[in-house]
């Protein structure tokens, strides 16, 4: 789906890929889907249908093996796209890597500000679980974010879900303390966005002010609303956001053609 034409004198450009899963091998899979390739071709897709962007939010799972020369491909396939990206750890990653890295890189942020926005990036990884949490290290960066946003808009980013999304398998893996998350936001006016990736599916819901959004994968895609793990046949995609000086915002997502990169028909589990 192409974004639609405005001016750019009045919005930024930010554009969200998630859990992309690469690994070391480049040979490696997941679940039958060779992750690098479909990354590269979304990005092909990017740059096929946006002409200008100014910022790149990667929402975490950077890595299935949390790997250096995982995130190393990552940050090479990155110096494709004409803007700077930020990153955040998923459950599958090393969040330590990825600040040692992101720290040498400008990868890693607490916060960037664009525009009339403040983008906050907070890191709910738990090493060796599924789940997420922000400890009060986290929940600290929010409060201090939050503290010196003056009169901008705000978008939160992480990679677990802080709401339900009606899928059985999936909901118990979320943000485990998500009322500390959504207690501070809803209090506050000047956020208008939660942002998130984990579920590997479109998610667009509003919670009072607040505009929840989730994407599709680079790579493979899950079954909305189902109780058990389930893959879909939907394409990999990415989303696209326009957020606009007077905080509102317009945003879709964009995949490509259906019947690329299908994930193995009897997956049961990664």
């Amino acid at each position: 789906m192409l974004s639609p034409v405005t001016t750019r004198a009045d919005h930024v450009c930010v554009l969200q890929l998630t859990d992309s899963h690469l690994y070391a091998d480049p040979g490696a899979d997941l679940l039958g889907l060779d992750t690098h390739e479909s990354l590269q071709a979304v990005i092909d897709l990017v740059l096929d249908e946006q002409p200008t962007m100014d910022l790149v939010l990667a929402t975490g799972d950077i890595a299935q093996d949390g790997s250096e020369a995982a995130y190393q491909r990552f940050m090479n396939a990155m110096q494709r796209l004409p803007a700077p990206c930020h990153w955040i750890a998923g459950n599958h990653d090393n969040a330590e890597l990825m600040q040692q890295l992101g720290a040498e890189s400008g990868l890693s942020r607490e916060w960037v500000d664009l525009g009339r926005w403040r983008i906050v990036l907070l890191n709910s990884n738990i090493p060796g679980a599924v789940a997420g949490h922000l400890g009060a290290t986290e929940l600290a960066v929010l409060d201090r974010a939050l503290e010196g946003a003056g009169e901008r808009f705000v978008m939160v980013c992480l990679h677990h879900h802080p709401v339900p999304i009606g899928c059985g398998w999936m909901d118990p893996l979320g943000l485990l303390n998500a009322p500390d998350l959504l207690g501070r936001l809803e209090a506050d006016q000047r956020v208008r966005l939660v942002l998130w990736g984990h579920i590997h599916q479109h998610f667009d819901q509003q919670r009072a002010g607040l505009r929840l959004l989730a994407s599709p994968s680079t790579c493979v895609q899950f079954a909305a609303h189902s109780e058990n793990f389930a893959t879909d046949e939907r394409a990999p995609g990415y989303r696209w956001l326009r957020l606009f000086d007077d905080g509102h915002v317009e945003t879709a997502v964009s995949r490509l053609a259906e019947g690329r990169f299908l994930p193995d028909p009897g997956a049961t589990g990664y």
